[in-house]
Order: structure tokens, then sequence, then C-alpha cells
């Protein structure tokens, strides 16, 4: 995941950003909650590429579903 998404004390404070951004990852999250969609994220985003969103939802469904005992 170290390719996909790095945290760093001197950027964003340590916050986990999409490697090579400052975009966290929070913001991603944020802004698909409020309805967005990864392609409207992405285009107001260009530093962060496709293939690390999708890393980063594989992530989390994989987090969540270990989670639920599978």
């Amino acid at each position: 995941m170290n390719s996909v998404v790095t945290t760093n004390p001197r950027v964003m404070h340590g916050v986990p950003c999409f490697s090579g951004t400052r975009v966290t990852v929070q913001t991603f999250f944020d802004w698909l909650e409020e309805g967005n969609s990864i392609d409207y994220f992405l285009e107001q985003f260009p530093s962060v590429k496709r293939d690390q969103v999708l890393a980063v939802l594989e992530s989390a469904r994989e987090h969540t579903l270990a989670g639920a005992g599978r």
C-alpha cells in the first residue's frame, strides 16, 4: 500500500495521502460522501491516479470483509 498511500509528518501533518501528492485519502472519501463520482474527483485532483483510487477502495473493501470474519 506504500506505493499508493504514504504518511509523512512533514506532509499534511502525517495524514495519509495519495503517494506523490498532498491529497489526503480522507478528502477522497469526503468527496464520495458528498455524492461526487470518482471521475469528478480525478478531474479535480489530477495528481491522483485512477489506479491509486481503485487500490484504496480495494483495501477498504478487504478491510471491511476481514472485519466481518471473511
